[in-house]
């Protein structure tokens, strides 16, 4: 892992194999910079977030925005597919679309703060509920990984206007990854928070074989969760469908900026998780930003402020090159 002592003073370090190159930066509560179109605080050295911090803002302040968008459920309707509900903000582009984590649902603290951040920008962002999750259609029980892909592809073409840069939640960052596989042209950027690419089916793997095989004998996979007393009941099924869309195997073909934010004390998906991912992507603009004191959830004010200053750094990044 990158000396925190070179990251402070070379402003990112460098990851990845065969010359392609991911810069690494392990933020801490000690590098305090103010966000300044927020009013928040951004936490770390990322050198994009340098770069923010260090121009004026041209956008209206988060304190004085001229107008604050609420948004309201309503749903998509699909032939032969659930109806999936959504929340959508009208505005500038890019857009931004949040993508939830596994039977997480749009109302999360993530999903929210990104919310408030995009309609003081007046910037368009939509957030949504997976078929069989939250007010979405569906029975959550005959989901899987592929379902839930046609979900986010279905927000993309059928919701979202222009070019997008997607927030992937833990599964949510496997889901953008195969999203922006599938349309390249239209989404432009991505930003994984505790991204768990492979994640479930890594997991799966890992556990003892007389385990494996009594789950596959009894149909289901109970697993606790760490956060709450809820017991998540996974199929059988699910698990062996997801492998179908596993990438770390091979080279991820996606060219975009992508931005990966991970807490270093996250016990369901490994920090190492996300260094994995930019070493395998094909895109050379990859930072992974390391958050030493975050879990797997990173919904403290400190990740929130780091989240929304990573997707402002990224808004103006696409500005400048659209221009």
């Amino acid at each position: 892992m990158t000396d925190p002592r070179v990251a402070r003073e070379a402003g990112a370090a460098r990851a990845g194999a065969a010359g392609k190159m991911a810069g690494v930066c392990l933020a801490s509560a000690a590098a305090r910079e103010p966000c300044r179109r927020w009013g928040a605080t951004a936490l770390g050295v990322h050198r994009g977030l340098c770069a923010l911090l260090a121009r004026k803002p041209e956008r209206t302040p988060r304190g004085r925005p001229a107008c604050r968008q609420k948004s309201s459920v309503s749903f998509l309707s699909r032939p032969d597919l659930p109806s999936l509900a959504y929340k959508r903000l009208k505005g500038k582009s890019p857009g931004i679309i949040f993508i939830p984590g596994y039977v997480s649902n749009m109302n999360g603290t993530k999903a929210l703060a990104v919310e408030e951040f995009c309609s003081s920008l007046g910037h368009a962002y939509i957030r949504f509920d997976y078929s069989g999750v939250g007010n979405s259609d569906g029975n959550l029980q005959e989901c899987t990984v592929g379902r839930w892909r046609k979900d986010v592809l279905s927000i993309i073409d059928d919701l979202a206007v222009g070019p997008q840069i997607l927030v992937g939640s833990s599964l949510g960052g496997w889901l953008m990854f195969h999203a922006a596989i599938a349309r390249p042209q239209k989404v432009v950027a991505l930003i994984g928070v505790a991204t768990a690419v492979d994640g479930l089916v890594t997991r799966f793997n890992q556990l003892p074989i007389e385990v494996k095989k009594e789950i596959e004998m009894k149909g289901v996979w109970n697993m606790p969760s760490k956060y709450s007393e809820e017991v998540y009941h996974i199929p059988y099924s699910f698990i062996k469908e997801a492998e179908h869309h596993c990438l770390l195997h091979s080279p991820i073909p996606v060219n975009c900026p992508i931005r990966l934010l991970h807490g270093m004390k996250d016990d369901i998906v490994p920090w190492h998780t996300s260094m994995q991912i930019a070493d395998r992507v094909v895109s050379r603009d990859v930072d992974v930003i390391l958050r030493k004191d975050s879990d797997h959830r990173m919904k403290e004010k400190a990740d929130i402020q780091l989240l929304v200053c990573t997707i402002d750094d990224l808004i103006d990044k696409l500005s400048i090159v659209v221009n």
